[in-house]
């Protein structure tokens, strides 16, 4: 068997009548459609039910999965702990997933439960489920937590537990629990953004359409001023019915309270390998990642293949005929940028030169930036087609007596007490004034606010 259906819902605990006492009824058009979503699920008769919540344990890296047998949660929380649940594990689903994620060095498994309780993204849609099963067994579940790693692992994670549970024959629905966007209303608890409504427009758009490769393209700069919580888990749904043909109905969307409540349905039929998504997604970034390397000058190119001869094959390149004469008898420092769909995907350089040439130091500093950035996982080949790459060629530092002396968007600086130094390139985005620009490459070093520094600026030649 495989995934029968999908299901998009909101978790407020408002609307259980326990918790929100007579304030439920403000969300009645989305109790009702709960309530036609459970029953469909109800009919259906899945063995499992899998769960993915952005309020069960989530890692930065690592999408955790709840072990055990089995696990208990409320709403005490929520000043109702009588609303009370207690939930069987798939356990031999979970597995599969694990041994699929671990085949493939994939982030997913059972390790770091911190804590057992069921969560309420968790339990909001149970509440309804059970109403529906009207005393008759549960069927197992399964609790998937986010991530804050990108879209694409999240539906390649949804692309697993759609394999997991064809290897065991299950018949499964998929609940991707989440809100929509939390700046709806000024009244609301968390105020108002211009990006709100937009968001919840767009999303109901793409859902009502199972649009599904739409999905990516909602920046995350965007997803933030939001301030939505469910998208990831839309994304791992959609994974999970990947190269399907997708027939998709929107239940409701209500605005009342500030945030955003939104119900879809999903049933996959026919495969569709036009709806191959993350495929035509990879494969459009690498025609565009390879346009774009044509146009990029050598200094971006070079750092580019190094990337690639890294993540790749394992291999440091050699220095390639060819160069211009200022990458192979000039010396510098230089720092490598890489940039994963406007985000940060890892930072490292030289101040002065270590290498005989300036090709060697982009050489070396990308295959650092790639793989040993100590904030980031080694970049894999499959992001290869997203990245953006920018090369700083430092000029020699200058002393200077004062802030004063620095202009952000000139100059970089570099701090230094005793054997700790930091750096901050130039002309950075949101960095706007010397002394941020300072406090910044304090914090880098770990050189506090008072101790005494020594301040020096540098120019960089900057290629994009």
């Amino acid at each position: 068997m495989s995934i029968i259906s999908a299901y998009m819902v909101p978790h407020p605990p408002l609307i259980l009548p326990e918790v929100g006492r007579g304030g439920e009824k403000q969300i009645h058009l989305t109790s009702d459609s709960y309530a036609r979503a459970a029953g469909e699920i109800a009919a259906q008769e899945p063995e499992t039910i899998i769960i993915t919540s952005p309020h069960a344990i989530m890692y930065r890296d690592y999408f955790h999965i709840s072990p055990g047998p089995g696990a208990k949660g409320s709403f005490a929380r929520f000043n109702a702990p009588d609303a009370r649940f207690e939930m069987r594990y798939d356990e031999e689903l979970v597995r599969e997933i694990c041994r699929l994620a671990q085949a493939e060095g994939f982030p997913a498994g059972t390790q770091g439960e911190r804590d057992p309780a069921l969560d309420h993204g968790t339990m909001v849609p149970l509440y309804f489920i059970r109403r529906a099963y009207a005393g008759r067994p549960l069927p197992k579940i399964i609790r998937i937590g986010l991530s804050a790693l990108p879209p694409e692992d999240h539906y390649r994670l949804g692309q697993m537990i759609r394999t997991a549970v064809e290897n065991t024959g299950r018949r499964a629905v998929f609940v991707a629990s989440g809100d929509l966007s939390h700046k709806l209303q000024e009244h609301g608890p968390y105020g108002f953004a211009p990006e709100g409504p937009l968001y919840d427009s767009r999303i109901m758009d793409v859902c009502g359409r199972a649009a599904f490769g739409e999905l990516f393209d909602f920046e995350e700069s965007f997803l933030e001023r939001a301030a939505e919580c469910g998208h990831p888990s839309f994304v791992i749904m959609a994974g999970a019915l990947d190269g399907l043909r997708v027939d998709a109905e929107v239940y409701s969307h209500e605005d009342v309270t500030g945030v955003g409540y939104g119900i879809c349905a999903f049933h996959p039929g026919e495969p569709d390998d036009k709806r191959r998504f993350l495929d035509i997604r990879r494969e459009e970034g690498k025609k565009h990642s390879a346009a774009l390397r044509e146009k990029c000058d050598p200094w971006v190119r070079l750092a580019w293949q190094s990337v690639e001869s890294w993540v790749v094959n394992g291999e440091i390149m050699a220095v390639p005929r060819g160069l211009p004469q200022q990458l192979i008898h000039t010396r510098a420092g230089a720092f490598v940028s890489i940039h994963k769909e406007g985000k940060l995907r890892g930072c490292i350089g030289t101040i002065l030169p270590t290498r005989e040439s300036l090709a060697e130091e982009i050489i070396h500093n990308a295959v650092s930036a790639a793989s040993r950035d100590p904030r980031f996982s080694p970049i894999k080949p499959d992001e290869l087609p997203y990245l953006e790459i920018q090369v700083d060629v430092l000029g020699d530092p200058e002393d200077i007596s004062s802030e004063k002396q620095l202009d952000v968007r000139r100059y970089g600086v570099i701090v230094t007490s005793g054997s700790r130094r930091g750096l901050l390139l130039p002309d950075l985005e949101g960095v706007d004034t010397a002394a941020q620009q300072v406090e910044i490459a304090r914090g880098k070093a770990g050189i506090g606010p008072n101790e005494k520094v020594k301040l020096q600026r540098f120019e960089v030649v900057r290629h994009t």
